[in-house]
């Protein structure tokens, strides 16, 4: 019988325990090969991960992954007969996933294309990461508070305490939650954090600082789409987000993370920071596939790097390709 080496042996012994994203290990975009724009993704108790989108076939797909680099479609979240019908006629846009108290809370915004004023943002809730999820209730409308297009949701939680930012190209506003995220806690004082630029926000706190991730341009037009993801920082959760020049998001002024080229176009609506087991930062956004523009908005995922205070997306500001991938111990 042939004796192995002490080198054989140790990668044979690392083959079988279960250690994925190892440095030889990459991945190519986009993780997600077909319509799952505006994605949201979550790191279960379990160590599994779950992404969600806007609606496919009139529900929120949730897809699963155990290493952030293959997806499988689990369905629709909600029971068959119990999706919300808050806005007549209207879509599920821009899902935000959380887990909150020990539930999976999901925020979703409904609207149909041009209703800016009946748009609304509203909740559900499920002990599952692929529901059901259930108890949805609609937290309030634009034209009951005066913020047009009251789209794009998304939950910080800092100390136990949940704000709630929002908003498409009418300023970006922010308002505390309940402890239990359940409700909002005054919907009148609320606070405009960013100027009419920008949608599809996210907010990620590093260090001193708070970053306030959002997207400009146009979502939706295929290959002439002309979405970015752009960034800028504050000391404050409320601001002001400035960018490295010191002015403001409120005065529409940030800097530029990511862009189309000639492999991707309209880039952005990104997800939440997802930290591997290495303590490497990863962000989802969606985009369109020049090789296959009738697809959709594909998921993609890039690689979150910092320097001097700042992130940095992807190569030189676009859409990687072929990468190393994640590190997840198994």
């Amino acid at each position: 019988m042939k004796r192995l080496s002490i080198f054989a042996l140790l990668a044979l012994l690392c083959s079988c325990s279960g250690v994925t994203g190892d440095t030889t290990a990459t991945y190519t975009n986009p993780v997600i090969d077909r319509d799952a724009p505006d994605p949201t993704v979550i790191r279960a108790e379990d160590g599994t991960f779950y992404a969600y989108a806007t609606w496919r076939d009139r529900n929120i797909p949730v897809y699963k992954s155990t290493d952030m680099v293959n997806w499988e479609y689990q369905g629709g979240i909600f029971a068959q007969g119990e999706v919300p019908q808050f806005v007549p006629k209207a879509a599920i846009w821009a899902p935000d996933i959380n887990y909150i108290e020990g539930q999976y809370v999901l925020y979703f915004s409904m609207s149909t294309w041009g209703g800016e004023w009946d748009a609304c943002i509203a909740r559900a809730v499920s002990d599952s990461p692929t529901g059901p999820f259930r108890q949805a209730k609609m937290l309030f409308q634009g034209k009951e508070i005066g913020v047009q297009n009251s789209i794009d949701p998304v939950i910080f939680q800092e100390d136990g305490r949940k704000y709630m930012a929002w908003g498409s190209f009418h300023g970006i506003y922010l308002t505390e939650l309940t402890e239990d995220g359940l409700e909002v806690d005054d919907i009148h004082n609320l606070t405009r954090i960013a100027g009419t630029a920008y949608e599809g926000t996210y907010i990620h706190k590093r260090g001193d600082y708070y970053y306030l991730f959002a997207s400009t341009g146009s979502c939706c037009e295929g290959l002439k789409s002309t979405y970015q993801t752009v960034v800028g920082r504050s000391k404050s959760l409320y601001g002001p987000y400035v960018n490295k020049a010191g002015e403001r998001m409120l005065d529409n002024k940030h800097e530029i993370l990511l862009s189309g080229d000639d492999n991707v176009k309209g880039t952005g609506h990104d997800s939440q920071i997802i930290t591997d087991d290495k303590g490497q930062d990863w962000i989802f956004y969606h985009a369109y596939d020049v090789k296959s523009p009738n697809a959709g908005r594909k998921m993609y995922m890039d690689r979150v790097r910092w320097v001097d205070g700042w992130p940095q997306i992807g190569v030189n500001g676009h859409a990687t390709m072929t990468a190393e991938a994640p590190y997840i111990k198994r």
